[in-house]
């Protein structure tokens, strides 16, 4: 129940539908003063519907928004953070070719006398934001020049310098973060709660709910499950309420995989013999087999995604050699990688995957559109076909295949990127952090799907940060650190092993 002397936010009987989805029903939600409070569901519980209505992007069909015991609507962002509310949401959304400082303070420059950007305050002011997150670069340098992570922890701080900043929003901020960056962005969620700030805490991880969240609420189907101590409620309980059931299929993943490993073909389909390129990953051996999945751990940065960027031809290698089907690959470009059968689900889908104003059938046609050249164009019927094929197999949560993929949820937006590879029928997959930011059991059905594409012949690269997914999912595992390749493991490895190949532990 609602407690209006410790509460700051009070929604009450939120109700909200678009063309075709009913994304809210009757939702209660209340935020304490002083507490971090994480919302959790699979994609497309309503999760940012909520957070959309609370910050004013949405307005609510019906219900009511108390702050601070006033009665608010929130019209637009700019409004919400005149009230105090300030959101970092899942993808960053800043200006790339503006300097770290000006991301930050954007809006609130310090001027001399009204007349002019003071830039040494402005600067001075952004590095110590910055600082707080223990966080220590050049202000001075274009956003876009620094990696995801770097942008993440900007956004961040440029959500605090919000002087009245009473109720703090991060949506999936550590999706992009390291280990040591998730902990510092923990402390300063925690110092934020001792002087009575409010934070909302949207998160996939369930080990970070348990690590820093007072109280954790559970939304499924755009309805509300139940508000609950986060001490009081175990992980199993609350996987089971996210999900309306019972998951088995994690429990089930490594039978799967041994049973999958004896479809691996003897003879590679693709090797990659002392490839390079420089300032980007250290020279490498590579050999990848069809019927197998190849995961690539390491920590973000260490270049994961570098070698994605190679295999597929999105970098070119300045030393060493690709040789797929005994023919050495000369065509260094995403277009042959495709003619030869090659695929790659982006890391970054808002940015490299999805596009936005095109709608589910589109972006699921795309590649296999491209492949067969654009005056080949695929009928609408066929098109209707494989789109509908691909939404029942990957359950993707839409009305209908003509709904603009910007409407969908994160999750549902990456799966719909894989539906566009799979339809494509690729020989060899490469997925980079294909469940970031994916609720608990979509992650599950991701990487049964994985082994399933083994099964079916298929050679899968399996990129991400978790290293439990990668044991779970890859035949093979290949280890980075520091932009080189430092071990590679098949057979039988723990978590404890990846670890301390990944420290520099271990040989």
């Amino acid at each position: 129940m609602p407690d209006s002397d410790r509460d700051i936010v009070v929604m009450t009987g939120i109700d909200k539908s678009f063309p075709g989805v009913h994304a809210l029903e009757n939702v209660d939600f209340s935020l304490a003063r002083g507490e971090i409070h994480a919302l959790v569901g699979e994609n497309g519980a309503g999760k940012s519907t909520l957070i959309k209505i609370l910050t004013g992007v949405d307005r609510a069909d019906k219900g009511t928004i108390t702050l601070d015991g006033q009665s608010v609507s929130p019209r637009s962002p700019l409004h919400a953070q005149e009230l105090g509310i300030s959101t970092v949401y899942q993808e960053v959304n800043l200006c790339p070719n503006l300097t770290v400082a000006e991301n930050i303070l954007i809006g609130r420059q310090p001027s001399h006398f009204g007349v002019s950007i003071d830039w040494k305050a402005l600067n001075a002011r952004a590095r110590e934001s910055m600082k707080e997150l223990d966080i220590d670069i050049d202000v001075t340098q274009p956003l876009g020049a620094y990696s995801v992570a770097i942008q993440q922890m900007a956004a961040i701080a440029r959500a605090l310098v919000i002087s009245n900043a009473k109720v703090l929003i991060l949506d999936e901020p550590t999706s992009s973060l390291t280990t040591h960056e998730t902990l510092q962005l923990f402390k300063v969620m925690r110092k934020l709660k001792g002087e009575g700030i409010a934070i909302v805490f949207i998160t996939h991880f369930l080990n970070q709910v348990y690590e820093v969240s007072d109280r954790v609420t559970v939304l499924r189907n755009g309805t509300l499950v139940g508000t609950y101590p986060t001490a009081s409620l175990s992980r199993l309980e609350l996987i089971r309420l996210m999900l309306g059931r019972t998951i088995t299929v994690l429990d089930d993943m490594t039978a799967h995989k041994m049973e999958s490993s004896h479809h691996i073909a003897v003879e590679s389909l693709l090797e990659a013999d002392d490839v390079g390129l420089a300032n980007s990953v250290e020279p490498f051996d590579l050999s990848l087999h069809a019927g197998e999945v190849v995961g690539i751990a390491g920590l973000l940065g260490s270049g994961r995604t570098e070698i994605a960027n190679l295999l597929f031809g999105i970098d070119r290698p300045d030393i060493g050699s690709i040789v797929m089907d005994h023919k050495p690959i000369k065509d260094f470009s995403p277009h042959a990688s495709i003619a030869r059968g090659v695929a790659l689900c982006p890391e970054d889908r808002k940015v490299e995957g999805i596009v936005a104003d095109l709608s589910v059938r589109e972006n699921i046609i795309l590649a296999l559109q491209a492949g067969q050249g654009w005056f080949r164009r695929i009928g609408t019927k066929e098109q209707y076909e494989i789109a509908d094929k691909y939404i029942k197999l990957l359950s993707i949560s839409t009305p209908t295949a003509d709904q603009k993929i910007k409407n969908l949820s994160g999750g549902n937006q990456q799966k719909v990127i894989l539906a566009r590879w799979l339809a494509a029928n690729p020989r060899l997959l490469i997925l980079d952090e294909p469940t970031r930011g994916i609720d608990v059991g979509t992650k599950a059905d991701i990487q049964k799907l994985v082994l399933s594409l083994a099964e079916e012949g298929k050679s899968c690269v399996f990129i991400s940060s978790e290293l439990d997914e990668v044991l779970r999912t890859s035949h093979r595992i290949v280890v980075m650190r520091d932009r080189a390749k430092v071990t590679e493991f098949s057979g039988q490895v723990d978590e404890k092993g990846i670890m301390q190949a990944i420290a520099g532990s271990a040989s």
